[in-house]
């Protein structure tokens, strides 16, 4: 599992190329708060097969595999076991860098069950 802490006020797709900088894949999943020009740009030269919710406002849709998107689903599951420890859905912990350690151990504990 690979994440950023992004500031609340800065839009989430900003914080997509450093994230997938280095990484080999087929393709990203994701939500309309992904879906910039840039971004699919980006997707289209590494040859990634793109599936993001289109925000509404988007004047060129892109086409996209529903029964992909449809797995989506496991990525909201998974944030919701995460919100099950209550430090986590609280932001409990004093400084990112906690925070972060308390999202891997989750992570781990979840992945053990």
């Amino acid at each position: 599992m690979r994440f950023r802490l992004m500031p609340g006020q800065r839009y989430d797709s900003v914080e997509v190329p450093p994230l997938i900088d280095g990484i080999a894949f087929d393709g990203l999943i994701a939500d309309k708060a992904f879906d910039s020009n840039a971004l699919v740009a980006e997707l289209n030269d590494r040859g990634a097969r793109i599936v993001i919710s289109q925000h509404p406002a988007r004047a060129q849709k892109l086409r996209i595999d529903a029964d992909i998107y449809a797995w989506r689903h496991l990525i909201e599951n998974f944030f919701c076991k995460l919100k099950e420890f209550k430090r986590i859905a609280m932001r409990a912990c004093k400084t990112d860098r906690s925070f972060e350690a308390m999202v891997y151990l989750a992570a781990a504990v979840i992945n053990s069950r």
